[in-house]
């Protein structure tokens, strides 16, 4: 779905990025965790084309992520930013057909993809006509997961999209993107600060640190067969979501 080969990225003085490449497969979730400025949000701005890399490119199916063809990528790819980035103008129906309102789609065709996607999210029919401002934090990251969703994209990059939430919502939440993931067989790419979240979520796990992939896998191939003492010394710092997962 996704090949990076050798791309990075700096800012003025701070190197984001350094030289990296991956191969991300269809249909599976990767969950990407590492300390605060790792370079994880940049990762997903580089996949959806909002930044170019310095260095190197990206292939989405097997195309340039690049050039004339860019927009069109895009309305492939969904993307979830950081709490959600919803318009406080619009109502929570407004947020969700702005694509499909830009893209022309007709009347009927609007009507029924906003319903698939309300009914996957087990989002409230009548909260469509709310602003984000009268929905709760859950229900205002349904409406943005649904946005992401609407134009039916094959990938689905997620920033965060459960950091902002308390404890119990969040993990309802997880368990209802868990489903949701398995449900509909798409790319995921999800950043979380969460490593329990990621271990639950994740089908393959990438630790970041400095710009620079440590170590891809399960979290038990981290636990047993660690490829940096930094993994190990990770873990050790979110153990208690952990626990018994070694044994």
């Amino acid at each position: 779905m996704f090949e990076l080969i050798d791309i990075s990225k700096r800012y003025g003085n701070k190197q984001a990025l350094q030289r990296t490449s991956l191969r991300l497969a269809s249909g599976t979730t990767y969950a990407v965790v590492g300390p605060s400025g790792c370079g994880k949000s940049t990762l997903l701005r580089l996949m959806i084309g909002l930044i170019p890399p310095d260095t190197g490119r990206i292939l989405f199916e097997q195309a340039p992520l690049a050039g004339v063809e860019l927009n069109r990528q895009r309305q492939k790819i969904g993307y979830v930013i950081q709490e959600g980035g919803l318009f406080p103008h619009l109502t929570a129906r407004g947020n969700v057909t702005l694509m499909s309102d830009y893209l022309g789609w007709g009347a009927d065709r609007t009507a029924h993809r906003l319903k698939e996607v309300a009914d996957l999210t087990q989002f409230p029919p009548d909260g469509l006509r709310r602003y984000p401002s009268q929905l709760s934090g859950g229900q205002r990251q349904r409406v943005s997961l649904m946005r992401a969703l609407m134009l039916d994209p094959d990938v689905l990059l997620l920033d965060e999209p459960l950091g902002a939430l308390d404890p119990l919502t969040r993990f309802d939440l997880q368990a209802e993107l868990r489903d949701l993931f398995a449900k509909l067989g798409k790319t995921v790419v999800l950043v979380t600060h969460d490593l329990g979240e990621a271990a639950y979520l994740g089908d393959s796990l990438l630790l970041l640190r400095n710009g620079q992939i440590v170590q891809q896998g399960s979290i038990r191939e981290w636990i047993q067969q660690p490829a940096d003492p930094f993994v190990t010394s990770f873990l050790h710092a979110h153990r208690s979501p952990l626990e018994g997962l070694g044994s």
